[in-house]
């Protein structure tokens, strides 16, 4: 027998809650906040987190291509346009490679994804895959950790200026734009999730897909941790040379 589901307002507490496990919370991040970040820690981060805005695009691009609603696809292109950039906007890819320059990173070095860790690549490739494989509401729905996004963005723009004055402050601009651009994704995002997942079931199949995603991002900063703070990169036992792929499709 199936279980009563959640209200519209009990579910989005639900959802609300699993921001305990947002990599805000990650070791990785507090010692960025709390300036304990070396240079080449920051640089790490800057170019392996480019994997994942360069992306995102795909990532809806996907939702799209499998969403027959017109108006949601009209809705969700600006996500696109946000990340790719458009006419007089040149987007949040560009803006994340100024962060890469801001850093001391030359823009080639970051386009040519050589400092992509293989645990990053794989993670972000499983949710690429994952929205390309799914249904677009669930696909959509895991988009949902922008509900924590604004506080990660914002505890950046608050420290990092203080802790790191090496960095040049035009890098600042993505996290900025972000602020805004997260709240109204979240708002559509978050309408889709509460009108598509009316059963207990189903509610419960969002929250696993919701974890996911947190766990993608978690993951992600593991392979950081293990490379910038344990000095421990892949085949470091066998040599010091960044001998992983680079991202051939297989």
């Amino acid at each position: 027998m199936s279980k009563t589901p959640m209200t519209p307002a009990e579910f989005e507490q639900a959802l609300r809650a699993k921001g305990a496990y947002y990599h805000i919370h990650h070791p990785f991040h507090q010692a960025m906040y709390s300036g304990r970040s070396t240079r080449e820690q920051i640089q790490g981060w800057v170019a392996n987190r480019f994997y994942y805005q360069l992306n995102i695009p795909l990532k809806d691009a996907a939702i799209m291509a499998n969403c027959p609603d017109r108006d949601t696809r009209r809705q969700w292109l600006q996500r696109i346009l946000d990340h790719d950039g458009k006419e007089g906007n040149e987007g949040g890819i560009e803006a994340w490679l100024r962060l890469g320059e801001a850093v001391g990173l030359k823009r080639e070095q970051i386009l040519s994804q050589e400092m992509v860790l293989p645990g990053v690549r794989f993670a972000v490739d499983a949710y690429v895959n994952f929205a390309r494989r799914a249904s677009w509401q669930e696909a959509a729905s895991s988009s949902l950790t922008e509900l924590f996004a604004p506080q990660i963005h914002q505890s950046r723009l608050d420290s990092w200026p203080q802790h790191y004055p090496w960095i040049e402050a035009e890098g600042y601009a993505y996290f900025r734009s972000r602020l805004t651009q997260a709240r109204r994704d979240v708002e559509h995002g978050l309408r889709i999730t509460l009108e598509h997942y009316n059963t207990w079931e189903s509610q419960q199949r969002m929250l696993e897909i919701l974890q996911f995603k947190l766990d993608i991002l978690w993951t992600m900063l593991d392979a950081m941790t293990m490379a910038y703070e344990l000095e421990r990169p892949p085949y470091h036992t066998v040599t010091n040379e960044p001998v992983w792929h680079r991202g051939i499709a297989l």
